[in-house]
């Protein structure tokens, strides 16, 4: 199971026709953790004309809500919506606040504004794919350690660490839905001579050629 979100907490800004608008975006896991984002950015911007908001939470993207607080409805809220939507992102919360300069938008102007404060946020956080994995720790001999070591080089695969005691131990983190292939593959190449400790699934960040957590 994977699934896309953003990286990191962004805040970009731009004008649009004398108002002010900033787009806030955060990666949340709950939807108690969206609404305290959003209720942190509405507490920051409490003098703002609108904070405009909207989330989808869930590796499934169950969980969805938007508002438009108080702009013509369907011209904020669900544009913000379908900025993450359309992105196939999920654990996002998205902030657009706006600063009124006095001049009316009209129903087009507002959901451009809107869209693109929720997607200039977005390209400002980075998007990640999250999968299941597992470190694996694979035990062999000292003579054997070369041979792992190329053929990981070969296959492009990230060594975590190596620890040297009586035998050596390479870490090493995969996807779960290669993990089996993975273990036949280096039990081949060691003519069985390796052993592995499977520790606990986790979901982590997939970042080229590596897992990584936060």
């Amino acid at each position: 199971m994977s699934y896309f979100t953003i990286i990191k907490e962004s805040c970009v800004q731009f004008e649009e026709r004398k108002s002010i608008f900033i787009g806030h975006a955060k990666r949340v896991e709950t939807e108690e953790a969206a609404k305290e984002f959003v209720n942190k950015i509405k507490s920051e911007h409490k003098d703002a004309t609108h904070n405009v908001y909207a989330y989808i939470v869930g590796e499934n993207m169950l969980i969805q809500k938007c508002t438009d607080d108080g702009e013509p409805q369907g011209t904020a809220g669900v544009p913000v919506l379908d900025v993450i939507k359309k992105n196939g992102i999920t654990d996002t919360a998205i902030v657009v606040t706006r600063y009124f300069g006095g001049i009316l938008l009209g129903t087009g102007g507002l959901v451009r504004a809107y869209s693109k404060g929720a997607s200039e946020a977005v390209n400002d956080s980075g998007i990640v794919e999250r999968v299941k994995g597992s470190a694996i720790n694979i035990i062999t001999s000292y003579e054997l350690l070369g041979k792992i070591q190329y053929h990981f080089s070969i296959k492009n695969w990230h060594i975590e660490n190596i620890e040297y005691t009586d035998k050596v131990k390479i870490v090493f983190i995969c996807e779960t839905q290669y993990l089996e292939a993975i273990k036949r593959d280096l039990l081949e190449l060691c003519s069985g001579k390796c052993e592995f400790k499977i520790e606990e699934e986790k979901y982590y960040f997939k970042a080229k050629n590596r897992l990584v957590m936060e």
